[in-house]
C-alpha cells in the first residue's frame, strides 16, 4: 500500500468507530481492499456535511484502495430516520433522477474513475433495488432480519421513544434496503468495508450482519465524526443559517471560500486534519501560528484555498481570492456583476440608466450624491479634496472628472467608496429611465 491509511485517518481523528479495531489496521496494510459509502440525493448538490465522508473515500483510494460511491436512487424514495426527528418529504421518480445526476457530476471532481491502479466506481442502488419484488424481498431479505435487534439500532429507538413523532413503516424499512446494498456489493464487487458518519453506526452494522447471515462472509465498518464545530453545531452552515453546497450555482466559489476564510480558530484545526489533504508536518506548524500570531489567520487561509482548488478548480480559486483582496482595498477589474454583488451584499445599490455612462459619462461628484455617499455635490466635492472618494478602490482626486463606461468594475457595476469602509454600488442598467 502507498501509506498506512488507518494510522494516517487516526492522527487526523476521522475514525470514531470500528467494527475491529485490532484487527482493521493490519488487514488494511495487507493488499488492496474496495469500501463504499452512500450518498442520500435529497437535493441535486452535496453540501459541506459530505465534504469528510468524500475525503475519506479519497485518501482511501490515494493509499491503493478501491472506493465505490453509491448514490441512494432507491433508499432517496425511503429516506433515512438515522439523526432525523420527523419524517422527510417523499421526492418524485423525476427529481430524484435529477439529483442523482447532479451528484454523480460532484464525486467525479474527489474520486479518479479513470485510474488504471484502482479506479473509483459510481454506482446508483436504484439499479439492483428496481428488480425486486415485494414479496422476493421479503422472502430474500426480510427473513434475515430479526427485529428486536432492529428495534435495538438508535436510529430506530430514538424515534420510536419521541411522543411528538413515530416511524412509518416505510422509514422502518430503509434499514433493509441499505444493508442489502452492502451484500450487493460484495458480490458484485468483493466490497468488503463500508465507512459513513457516526449516525450510520446502525445501518453499517445491520449490513454487515445480514451478509453473515445471507453469505456467511465478514465485513467490517468504519464510522467518521459528523462535521460540527466547537459548539457541537453543525459546519457548512452560514450566519444566515443557509447550506454551503459544493455546487457553485448554489454556493459560488466566492461565498465558499470566504465561509472557510471565516471560520472560528476553534474549529480551523479539526477542518484541516479532516478536509484537506496538508500533511501532519504543515498542519501542526499552521497550528502552532494560531497560537502564536492568531490574527493572521494562516490557517483559515490555507483551509480556505485547498477546499476552493479541490473543489471548483484553480480558476475559481483566483477569481474568489481576487475578490476577496477587494476588502483590504486592491483596485477592482476582471470580476463580474454577481460576484460584486455577493462581495457587498449589504450596502446600498443605486440603479442608474445605462446612458448615463454613455458619452461625456457622469459626473464624479453627481456619482457620489446618487450613491449616496455624499448629500450635496458640496459635500462631495471636499470628500474628494480631502482624498476620501474612491471608485473601483481607486482614489479619485480630479473634481471634474466624468464616468464613464470604461470605469464599470464589471458589466454594470461601479463600486464607489467614501473613505476607508464606506461602500456604495451603482448598477447602470437599460431598464432605468434616462438619467
Amino acid at each position: 500500500m502507498k501509506f498506512d491509511i488507518f494510522s494516517d485517518l487516526t492522527w487526523r481523528g476521522v475514525i470514531h468507530q470500528t467494527t475491529d479495531n485490532a484487527l482493521l489496521p493490519g488487514w488494511l496494510n495487507q493488499q488492496p481492499r474496495t469500501l463504499y459509502c452512500g450518498f442520500d440525493p435529497t437535493a441535486d448538490s452535496l453540501h459541506v456535511g459530505s465534504l469528510l465522508p468524500l475525503m475519506v473515500l479519497r485518501r482511501f483510494q490515494q493509499s491503493g484502495h478501491r472506493p465505490i460511491a453509491v448514490v441512494g436512487g432507491a433508499t432517496g424514495m425511503i429516506g433515512d430516520p438515522s439523526g432525523k426527528s420527523e419524517e422527510r418529504q417523499l421526492l418524485s421518480v423525476e427529481s430524484l433522477a435529477a439529483n442523482v445526476r447532479g451528484l454523480e457530476q460532484q464525486m467525479r471532481v474527489f474520486l479518479d474513475f479513470e485510474s488504471r491502479v484502482s479506479p473509483a466506481i459510481l454506482v446508483n442502488n436504484f439499479e439492483w433495488m428496481r428488480g425486486f419484488s415485494y414479496l422476493e424481498f421479503l422472502r430474500d431479505v426480510g427473513k434475515n432480519f430479526p427485529v428486536n435487534v432492529m428495534l435495538a439500532k438508535d436510529s430506530v429507538r430514538n424515534r420510536l421513544e419521541r411522543a411528538d413523532s413515530g416511524l412509518s413503516y416505510t422509514e422502518f424499512s430503509y434499514m433493509l434496503l441499505q444493508a442489502y446494498d452492502f451484500v450487493h456489493l460484495h458480490d458484485h464487487y468483493q466490497c468488503e468495508l463500508q465507512i459513513g458518519g457516526s449516525d450510520q453506526w446502525g445501518n453499517i452494522t445491520a449490513g454487515i450482519d445480514l451478509a453473515r447471515r445471507m453469505r456467511g462472509v465478514q465485513l467490517y465498518g468504519i464510522t467518521c465524526p459528523l462535521l460540527l464545530d466547537s459548539e457541537g453545531e453543525k459546519i457548512g452552515k452560514t450566519a444566515k443559517g443557509t447550506k454551503v453546497w459544493l455546487s457553485a450555482e448554489k454556493t459560488s466559489p466566492y461565498l465558499f471560500y470566504q465561509y472557510w476564510l471565516n471560520i472560528q480558530d476553534a474549529d480551523a484545526g479539526v477542518c484541516l486534519r479532516y478536509l484537506t489533504e496538508l500533511n501532519r508536518e504543515e498542519i501542526e506548524a499552521l497550528d502552532a501560528s494560531r497560537q502564536q500570531a492568531p490574527d493572521q489567520r494562516h490557517s483559515q487561509r490555507r483551509l480556505a484555498e485547498e477546499l476552493t482548488r479541490l473543489t471548483h478548480g484553480p480558476h475559481a480559486l483566483a477569481a474568489a481570492q481576487r475578490a476577496s483582496e477587494v476588502f483590504f482595498g486592491a483596485e477592482i477589474a476582471g470580476l463580474s456583476d454577481e460576484q460584486l454583488l455577493e462581495i457587498f451584499p449589504d450596502v446600498p445599490n443605486q440603479a442608474l440608466p445605462r446612458n448615463a455612462v454613455a458619452g461625456d459619462g457622469l459626473g464624479l461628484l453627481d456619482a457620489l450624491v446618487a450613491a449616496g455617499l455624499a448629500n450635496s455635490k458640496g459635500e462631495a466635492r471636499r470628500l474628494v479634496q480631502q482624498g476620501g472618494a474612491y471608485v473601483n478602490n481607486r482614489r479619485m482626486t480630479d473634481i471634474d472628472k466624468r464616468l464613464t463606461s470604461a470605469d464599470l468594475a464589471s458589466q454594470s457595476v461601479m463600486v464607489l467608496r467614501s473613505g476607508k469602509k464606506k461602500y456604495a454600488l451603482l448598477q447602470f442598467t437599460e431598464a432605468c429611465d434616462e438619467f
